[in-house]
């Protein structure tokens, strides 16, 4: 049986799949959701800011902790950089060795919460009940915070290292400047490939339904569209036209670092709610290999379920 792609939106026109999308946003209590896991990404962002600083400040390798200084400061708000770059400074000021065991267990504690949180919007996206036990959802929320701390540190070694490992492959081999230059430009899809694998680890893993592991999907390449233009869009009205901080003065830098976090969480929920209307809307034409609302599994795997038991 051919597996049809999702690609194909399930059969709907762009407008009407945006028409379908824009509805569940609105039943789903997207919004709301969002503003939940900005308030579970905000208690993980430091305790894993905590472990980076020392696992970084272990590798061998020089220059990470900077680059994570340098993109945090190009992906955020100028106040909620700030805010970031302080408490790392302060961080590493008082590092020590017990911060690596400490950070991680803090980190995976808090992140696997805000796992957690995803994974209860992600079943509602698809219209259905998680009965997969409380250790196998927990399990599941800890290896997934595991798995995007992993891409998270790939991403920085590419982003850092790349043109150096580019230069001494093509020194290795005398494939002279020009590989160098090749290897340089594709560190940067490279870095979006790992941005692009950890979104489509949570949409595979996070929902309690049977899935086929794809790449790429629809939602995770929107959701990192969105998340991109966001954070430029935001940093560039933060910059130009408001100025928080002279509002709010010190606490200005938390409202901007909990306002990307909560559009970064509608981001990553729109992405799911576009993955999930393409399944429903292919399950409703009679796709064999896709799941119906509500259902936990398509009809082609509940048929070959019982073949495999026999």
């Amino acid at each position: 049986m051919t597996e049809p792609s999702p690609w194909n939106l399930g059969g709907l026109s762009l407008r009407e799949l945006g028409r379908r999308v824009w509805r569940e946003l609105g039943e789903d209590d997207v919004t709301d959701r969002g503003a939940a896991l900005a308030y579970y990404f905000l208690f993980a962002l430091f305790p894993t800011l905590l472990f980076l600083t020392a696992l970084l400040g272990m590798s061998p390798l020089p220059g990470l902790m900077d680059a994570l200084i340098a993109y945090a400061d190009k992906a955020l708000p100028p106040a909620a950089a700030s805010l970031v770059k302080h408490t790392l400074d302060e961080i590493r000021a008082g590092a020590r060795g017990g911060l690596l065991s400490l950070g991680v267990l803090a980190a995976l504690w808090s992140g696997s919460n805000g796992m957690a949180s995803i994974m209860t919007a992600l079943n509602i996206a698809y219209d259905v009940k998680d009965g997969r036990p409380w250790w196998k959802r927990r399990g599941l929320a800890v290896l997934l915070t595991l798995g995007f701390g992993l891409l998270i540190m790939i991403a920085l070694v590419l982003l850092v290292f790349g043109p150096m490992v580019g230069q001494a492959i093509a020194a290795g081999l005398g494939l002279g400047n020009v590989f160098a230059l090749a290897w340089r430009i594709l560190s940067v899809p490279v870095v979006a490939l790992c941005a692009l694998a950890g979104i489509a680890l949570v949409y595979y893993l996070a929902p309690a339904v049977e899935q086929r592991w794809r790449w790429v999907t629809p939602g995770s390449v929107v959701a990192l569209v969105l998340w991109l233009a966001m954070s430029f869009g935001l940093r560039q009205y933060v910059s130009r036209f408001a100025n928080y901080t002279a509002t709010y003065g010190s606490i200005g830098g938390v409202i901007l670092l909990m306002l990307w976090l909560y559009l970064t969480g509608v981001v990553l929920l729109v992405g799911a709610e576009i993955n999930a209307e393409i399944e429903h809307a292919a399950a409703k034409r009679g796709e064999e290999t896709a799941k119906a609302p509500g259902a936990h599994a398509a009809p082609a795997d509940r048929e070959q379920a019982p073949r495999h038991a026999a």
